[in-house]
Parts: C-alpha cells; structure tokens; sequence
C-alpha cells in the first residue's frame, strides 16, 4: 500500500449538517457522500460531474469517483460519490448567517457571479451533454408541468402544514395560487440542467474562495425534467438568504428590521452580479425574470413540504418569509 493509501485510511469524521445524505471526511482529503438509501441509476450528479469538468468550471469540490452495485433485479444503485475535501470550509448556514448578524453583503455579488458562471457552463456543449439548451419550440411551459407542479406544491404544503402556521396558510392560499399563476402563461424561455436545489447551504466557503456542492437534485421534487428554467434556480438561492435572515433571527438574535434590510440588499446585489456576469459571458436570455416572484413562492410551499417530511423544527423559516411578504 502506497502512503497516500495510507493517508486515506487516517480518521474519518461525520459532516455535521441537516441533510438528506451522509456525508463522511476522509483523511482530511477526500469527503464520501453515502446516498441514504441508496438512488437508483441514472441520477443527475455524475453526468453532471462530468459535463462540468469538460467545459473547465472549477468551483465545486473536484469530484473523483461515483460507487454503485446492481441490485437483485437487475438494476443500478448510486451509494456514494466520492469528492475532493475542501480545506476549512464551511456551509452558507454558518457563514452566511455570520454576514447576516455582522450586516455584510459584499459577498451576495460573489454569489451571483458562482451562480452565473454554473448556468453559463450547463449551457455549453460537451461530450456528456452535446445539446445543452433546450429552445422555445422545443418545450411548451404553459398549461404544462410548471403551472401543474407549483399548485401540487401549495397544495400539499397547505396539507402537511397544522396549528397556527396552517391556519394563516389557508387564509392566504388565493394570494398565494394568484402569485403561481403567472407559470400557467410564461413565455418562451431557455431550458438548461440547473442544480435543482440551489441554496446558500450547497455554497461553501472555503480556504481558496467559493464552491458550489450537491447535484443531485431538490428532494421534495420525485421526477423533475431535468430542464429547467435559470429562474428556478435563482430564485431558490435568493429565497435561501431570506431564510438565513430567519436563523439570524431565531438562533442570534438578530433585529428583525434590521435583518429584513439586509435580505432586501443582499437578494438586490446578488441578482444584480447574476445579470451581469450572465451578460458579460453572453447568456443574458438564460433569464426570464418574470419567472422568479412565482418560483420564489413555489420554493417557499417546497420549503414547507421539507419541513414536515423531513425536518419539523426548520418550519420557522419559510413562514418568517411568508409572513414578512403578507403581513
């Protein structure tokens, strides 16, 4: 065994995070992702990983290798995906909630230019993805699978939502279904491989800079088209620092209208940088921004389905959102 072998099999640490997954550091080299359960192939990360690598965007951890096995009846299963370690990082949980309490938002401009660069690097070509944008023509969004898939959110987040949370849910449901429609008319707009669930929690900060992690997809949403609107995953990442204003809110306690100024400039900066950066790399039509208000309200209800599935105490933060817009 060669001593790098060796350096692997040094200690092993659990990445402590709420997440669907677990996630273990190697070595301090490596970090292996176990899928719990265990993702029937084919699943979006590793061509992603793939296509990524081929079109030279670097700021993810630098994937290494994906382990599957065939199950009994033939198929693929996904157990883990094997990634670089990336040197003092942490998640946008706790550092973007440190720039909430401290009132920074220079780094919502870095955040759009991350986010920009990921979606002009989807819609070029590759090997693994030789027709990366799906056009007009191509994909009809009205009367379709937009529309239809924002109701079923709203619906079941009005279901699985009780008390009082619930009560204020359901007296605002018609506000709510009038925000979505708009989906149910949207116009022509380009379809790229987004991340699918694009938050300030898959975006660390490390010792060399930014790194956007996890491609495998939202995990309230079972058979999403893997093309995507830009907007949806925009509109995820600025409802994701309203959500950190929550935390700061909840566990720091952060002034409320202090917090809501800074969500308002930071959400502002980021989009801003985001335009920019798309334009200046020739991918300003990537955006339809009639799209985001509609998504960011879908994103909310999926924020709400989360919580009630899979982590009741997060509940808090989508409604601290909801309620900050309908007061």
């Amino acid at each position: 065994m060669s001593s790098s072998d060796e350096g692997l099999r040094g200690a092993e640490r659990g990445v402590e995070a709420d997440q669907t997954n677990h996630s273990v550091v190697v070595g301090e080299r490596v970090v292996v992702k176990w899928l719990t359960p265990p993702a029937p192939l084919p699943q979006p990360a590793p061509d992603v990983f793939a296509h990524l690598t081929s079109v030279g965007f670097t700021a993810t951890a630098t994937p290494y290798a994906s382990v599957s096995r065939r199950a009994d009846d033939g198929s693929e299963l996904l157990l883990a995906l094997v990634t670089a370690y990336l040197p003092g990082a942490a998640d946008g949980w706790e550092w973007c909630v440190d720039e909430a309490v401290s009132g920074g938002t220079s780094f919502a401009a870095d955040l759009g230019v991350l986010s920009a660069d990921l979606h002009a690097a989807m819609a070029t070509p590759s090997a693994t993805f030789p027709d990366p944008v799906r056009h007009a023509d191509a994909v009809r969004a009205g009367e379709g699978p937009w529309s239809l898939r924002a109701g079923e959110a709203l619906a079941e987040a009005l279901a699985l939502t009780g008390g009082e949370d619930g009560d204020w849910l359901a007296e605002r449901a018609g506000a709510l279904r009038a925000e979505l429609a708009p989906l149910a008319s949207a116009g022509a707009t380009p379809l790229i491989r987004i991340h699918g669930d694009l938050h300030v929690g898959q975006v660390l900060r490390w010792r060399d800079g930014y790194a956007v992690i996890d491609f495998d997809g939202n995990p309230t949403v079972a058979g999403a088209d893997p093309f995507q609107p830009a907007a949806r995953d925009l509109a995820q990442l600025t409802t994701s620092l309203e959500h950190v204003g929550q935390v700061a809110i909840r566990r720091r306690d952060a002034d409320p209208e202090v917090i809501a100024g800074w969500s308002a400039t930071a959400r502002a900066t980021l989009e801003a940088a985001y335009l920019g950066r798309l334009a200046e790399l020739g991918h300003a039509a990537l955006l339809d921004r009639s799209l985001l208000r509609p998504f960011e309200i879908e994103q909310e209800c999926r924020e709400l389905v989360y919580a009630a599935r899979h982590l009741p105490r997060w509940r808090y933060a989508p409604m601290g959102v909801l309620r900050s817009r309908y007061p």
